[in-house]
């Protein structure tokens, strides 16, 4: 018997906005001024409260951070798209988006400083906390997109995580789970090509990283991760599919970390200066500002409100963390079980006496 062909796939790109600032019309979102002028803001601000954090870990204020700039249009984008009943579930480079979802940003400040309190978001932000064991969060989004379809939520939840993420087992896992069982999920891939140290060729052998969701028998699409219009565009489509019953999406956004892995990181040390100036022309904030410009929706003074505006924000931000009581060092033990076993009552007792003298 001759081979015969039994499947195909294709994995289509979606690109809207070039780094001029030029847009595909047929392709463009509808979106007003006014939205793309607050997606300009969102992304501004982001890049601003990254910026502090940068900051005040240099000054010992604050413990390890990983850095997001050059990823503000991924976060943004999807954000845009998600609606008020939809579940974030984070890694742990997914400060832009946590914050735009209601987590007040003094609690992201937080959590980075040591102080598990930045997990404690407020009544009814369906954020999920920091996922920093990489990969994990895959299986999280897939078990909680089964639970809203189980419950019949016309709601989804979506999934961020790196390149690096996609190289463990809990990634594979989750996707075919969710593939099989049609959960409520969106997974989105921010590929910034690198895994600390290790470039993406030396992760995978192939062409894309969308192109794995047809393992899975789910749809699979890679956007300009730099381009919010596309990943806002991929992201509605992708959401109305999964609140529709219709079954999971992964999209694979491509981008670039433009700083180091995190702060005990030095990326100088295994990447070309060139390669990342070439990516810093592709930055996304840049990109949207130049399109506004070009369709009369921005300029200089409306940038330097804005710039005065986020400065201003950033520094309430710090005082907020900065006004927070010390933490109880008896929450370190209170919220392990229902009922406290022996052991960890004496250790808490322990804790409690040595903080007292």
């Amino acid at each position: 018997m001759p081979r015969t062909q039994v499947y195909q796939a294709i994995t289509e790109r979606l690109e809207i906005l070039d780094t001029e600032g030029s847009a595909d019309t047929e392709l463009m979102p509808e979106l007003s001024p006014e939205v793309i002028r607050d997606v300009y803001r969102d992304m501004v601000l982001m890049r601003g409260m990254d910026s502090k954090a940068l900051k005040l870990q240099r000054q010992g204020r604050m413990g390890t951070w990983p850095p997001i700039r050059g990823q503000e249009a991924i976060q943004a984008g999807v954000a845009r798209a998600m609606g008020d009943d939809d579940w974030l579930i984070p890694a742990f480079r997914e400060h832009g988006i946590m914050m735009l979802r209601g987590v007040p940003a003094h609690l992201i400040y937080a959590y980075w400083a040591g102080d598990e309190r930045g997990s404690c978001h407020p009544e009814g932000v369906r954020v999920f906390p920091v996922a920093v064991p990489v990969g994990s969060q895959w299986q999280h989004g897939t078990g909680v997109g089964l639970s809203l379809k189980l419950r019949g939520e016309k709601a989804a939840a979506v999934t961020l995580g790196g390149d690096g993420s996609t190289s463990e087992g809990d990634f594979h896992e989750a996707m075919n789970c969710a593939g099989v069982f049609k959960s409520n999920s969106v997974f989105v891939i921010q590929n910034n090509q690198w895994a600390i140290s290790i470039p993406l060729h030396q992760q995978t052998a192939a062409e894309t990283l969308a192109q794995k969701a047809h393992a899975y028998g789910i749809p699979g699409l890679q956007v300009d991760g730099n381009d919010v219009f596309a990943v806002y565009s991929a992201a509605v489509e992708a959401l109305d599919r999964a609140r529709s019953g219709g079954g999971p999406t992964l999209i694979e956004a491509v981008t670039y970390r433009l700083g180091d892995h995190t702060t005990a990181d030095d990326a100088s040390r295994y990447r070309e200066d060139a390669e990342v100036a070439e990516w810093e022309t592709r930055d996304p904030i840049s990109r949207l500002r130049k399109y506004m410009e070009n369709n009369d929706m921005w300029d200089d003074a409306r940038e330097r409100a804005l710039e005065e505006e986020v400065l201003a924000w950033i520094d309430l931000q710090v005082a907020n963390l900065e006004e927070m009581p010390p933490q109880d060092p008896r929450d370190i033990f209170s919220h392990m079980y229902a009922e406290m076993p022996p052991h960890l009552k004496e250790q808490m007792g322990e804790v409690v006496g040595e903080v007292g003298k």
